[in-house]
């Protein structure tokens, strides 16, 4: 179980990485359409948790006849998604440290823009740039910078986890 875990996870960590990677450079220019990329982004992880299905499903059907435990295919799915979202934490770490070093700034004024292109009061835009403020200076530690990143990816494992374990459980008879 423990080799098809590391398996499966470093699967999915490399996959979604590679994928952040070719999206960025997609649509991350000198006029970066945070949007598109927010869509390309859930988007690669969905597919990239895609193996954390098949991971569970092939221990179930080659390792254990076919029958596996909702317990246990949780947890499956659970470890591969801590060391899937582990890597892409490294993974964007490294990128945003040479490509997006003012990612933060970026997106902030991005988001105010959009704000006022949709008519927001000067009051909610006041309000939205103090708090990106507060998260622009929470991101340039490295630690809440990691913890941010990987909150944006660990929900999405943990639901394919738990979706993957209600489809593939079965009871042995």
């Amino acid at each position: 179980m423990k080799k098809q875990i590391w398996t499966y996870g470093i699967g999915v960590g490399l996959s979604v990485v590679l994928l952040m990677y070719i999206s960025f450079t997609l649509w991350m220019g000198d006029d970066p359409d945070f949007s598109m990329g927010e869509i390309a982004g859930y988007a690669s992880m969905l597919l990239s948790f895609a193996l954390l299905f098949i991971g569970v499903k092939q221990y179930r059907d080659k390792h254990l006849e076919g029958f596996i435990s909702f317990k246990k295919a949780f947890l499956m799915g659970l470890l591969m998604t801590l060391i899937a979202s582990s890597i892409y934490v490294i993974g964007w770490m490294i990128y945003s440290s040479y490509n997006m070093t003012d990612f933060m700034e970026q997106y902030a004024n991005k988001m105010l823009e959009n704000m006022a292109k949709e008519g927001a009061s000067t009051a909610e835009i006041d309000a939205k740039k103090e708090e990106m403020a507060y998260y622009a200076d929470l991101y340039k530690n490295p630690f809440w910078k990691a913890i941010m990143t990987f909150m944006e990816i660990f929900p999405v494992g943990l639901i394919v986890s738990l979706i993957s374990a209600l489809i593939l459980k079965r009871k042995s008879q």
